[in-house]
């Protein structure tokens, strides 16, 4: 009794209560739902307000707080593009299985999803078209508009600038910084309204479509956790014969990070323990203090391979099929979209909600995918942190450095504990 007194419910548990209820109402209360569905609009509203001041305030703070062009250097170089490849990888098995699974068949989302397929299917992409796309001519519009893409193009823009400037552009990344923060926390005042969000959403879609709509749900789970499951056999695994990176001993000394970060759903939380790891492991700290944090912001994998899968979800959730050029240029979006937002809660809810914006599909899909999110946040967490550290290492053995034994540790008592 004691403990129930003192007990009170996180954000993941209110969620879980939330979609129970809005099961229950759909399916005994239905006369309910028409007085819930504002509070999905609400929620929807306050994701898209987060999304070009998040991508703006992170991209600014990371690229230009390294200092200088030459400290991020050969090393900064080499991570980037190990990064690039081992994100679009992830990238295109996502969107493989999710093509392959079809997790979103048997959904219907919105009501004006007709004459979005309409506008989608009568819509040409170009690459001249697209190439002209890329830099905004207003960036006040870009804004308005909710161009994922123009924003985050504009933003890296003008964080090189900012770095280039030196001493003098001091206020401006203080800004960035303190912008940072705030949006931080307005990130996390949003996603109270989550529940809210969820439960209306559930409620609405059991109404119209009674219980067969968790079906797709946990279909989309499923699909998530196989292709998890063939990027780490198909990418990773090769990744550290390639560098003769010894994997049983790898795993051995990360496991207790995974397992935290999978408990947490929070890569953020087991980064202590991962840095300590991969010093253990034989990482320099030169390396591992530098590459291990560069992940966190441009690798990624586990998040950018489900948002290939969602964003698929919801476009055949809502029955548009996207062509093959359509889901090439998402890809490319996503590879940028997904290095705008870093060590933000539900960061790739963010980027999903400017993706589907961006390619005119219904952002209902959010409200719908966020009943089972907590699901697949945990793996795509502990994939996440793993490929970090998979990283660190590779960078460790591309500088010639033997790794698999132990060094000198850094670990705290705290940390002793947890392992």
């Amino acid at each position: 009794m004691a403990k129930l007194k003192g007990y009170r419910p996180t954000l993941t548990h209110m969620i879980f209560f939330a979609l129970f209820g809005g099961l229950a109402v759909g399916l005994w209360l239905p006369s309910w739902v028409p007085y819930l569905k504002p509070f999905r609009e609400l929620f929807l509203h306050g994701i898209k307000a987060i999304i070009a001041p998040l991508i703006f305030a992170t991209l600014v703070t990371g690229i230009a707080g390294t200092g200088s062009f030459k400290s991020l250097g050969k090393i900064g170089l080499r991570a980037i593009i190990y990064f690039e490849i081992v994100t679009t990888l992830a990238l295109i098995i996502g969107l493989l299985m999710a093509n392959w699974m079809r997790p979103g068949d048997g959904l219907t989302l919105g009501t004006g999803v007709a004459d979005i397929a309409q506008k989608a299917a009568t819509t040409k992409m170009t690459f001249a078209g697209f190439v002209e796309h890329l830099l905004p001519t207003n960036i006040v519009d870009a804004i308005a508009r909710g161009d994922v893409l123009q924003i985050v193009i504009w933003s890296t823009l003008f964080a090189l600038a900012t770095l280039a400037a030196g001493a003098r552009s001091k206020p401006i990344l203080q800004f960035a910084e303190a912008l940072s923060e705030v949006m931080f926390r307005f990130t996390g005042y949003i996603m109270y309204l989550a529940p809210l969000g969820v439960g209306a959403a559930i409620a609405a879609s059991v109404a119209d479509h009674g219980i067969q709509v968790m079906i797709p749900l946990l279909k989309l789970v499923g699909t998530l956790y196989l292709a998890l499951v063939v990027f780490l056999v198909a990418v990773l695994l090769p990744v550290c014969w390639m560098y003769q990176i010894p994997v049983l001993e790898f795993v051995r000394q990360i496991r207790s990070a995974i397992l935290l970060a999978f408990a947490t759903t929070s890569s953020e939380s087991a980064y202590p323990m991962a840095l300590d790891s991969m010093e253990r492991f034989g990482v320099p700290r030169r390396i591992s203090s530098f590459v291990l944090p560069l992940g966190y912001s441009f690798n990624l994998d586990g998040s950018t391979l489900y948002l290939a899968v969602a964003a698929v979800f919801v476009s055949q959730a809502a029955k548009i099929e996207l062509s093959v050029s359509q889901q090439i240029l998402m890809l490319g979006t996503l590879m940028l979209t997904t290095k705008g937002v870093a060590a933000v809660p539900r960061a790739s809810l963010v980027v999903l909600s400017g993706t589907l914006t961006a390619f005119g599909l219904p952002l209902e899909g959010i409200t719908l995918i966020l009943a089972v999110d907590e699901f697949m946040d945990m793996a795509r967490t502990a994939v996440n942190l793993l490929g970090n550290c998979l990283a660190t290492a590779v960078i460790a053995r591309s500088e010639k450095i033997n790794l698999g034994y132990e060094k000198v540790s850094l670990k705290t008592p705290e940390l002793a504990e947890l392992t």
